[in-house]
């Protein structure tokens, strides 16, 4: 449908809980188009609402051609695994920069599909990953915030010197 601007850090919209989706109609199918288009513009691999300043609880994920677009309404993380993975994440809302980030390598989620069929998904690896930012970021916390202080500061410092430089 339609690519729409990206929330960009530091907006405090970034810090916002997503409201849970309750009703699943063609508003909702236009928001997760438009997410979708947002997306592949900006280039990303996720995005959810608040990302675009809609603050619902939907998450796009594309991370392969062969598994294709997948669209999670209302996500949650149900189950964590005890072993960790370090992945190297960043986000469209701060684009130019990645840091490594420590994160369960398997989750399960529970999650409700377009139509508000409750599912089951578990997850390992980057998309294990990917889920764990992604809901992160619907109940307020942007990535940066998993990195140490230190890691953190030396990043928005690089980001910013980046913006300068557009």
């Amino acid at each position: 449908m339609t690519a729409r601007t990206i929330v960009t850090y530091p907006d405090p919209r970034l810090r916002l809980v997503a409201e849970p989706v309750t009703v699943f109609d063609a508003r909702l199918c236009e928001l997760a188009s438009d997410l979708l288009d947002t997306m592949r513009a900006a280039p990303g691999i996720g995005i959810t609402g608040p990302h675009i300043g809609a603050l619902k609880r939907v998450v796009v994920l594309e991370l392969s051609a062969a598994d294709g677009v997948q669209t999670y309404v209302n996500p949650r993380i149900v189950w964590r695994s005890e072993a960790l993975i370090r992945h190297r994440e960043g986000s469209v809302s701060m684009p130019g920069v990645v840091e490594e980030i420590e994160r369960n390598a398997s989750v399960r989620i529970v999650y409700q599909d377009m139509d508000g069929v409750e599912k089951t998904e578990e997850a390992e690896g980057l998309r294990s990953v990917c889920h764990q930012h992604e809901i992160d970021q619907l109940d307020g916390i942007f990535w940066l915030q998993r990195l140490s202080r230190l890691k953190r500061e030396r990043l928005v410092k690089r980001y910013e010197k980046l913006n300068r430089s557009r």
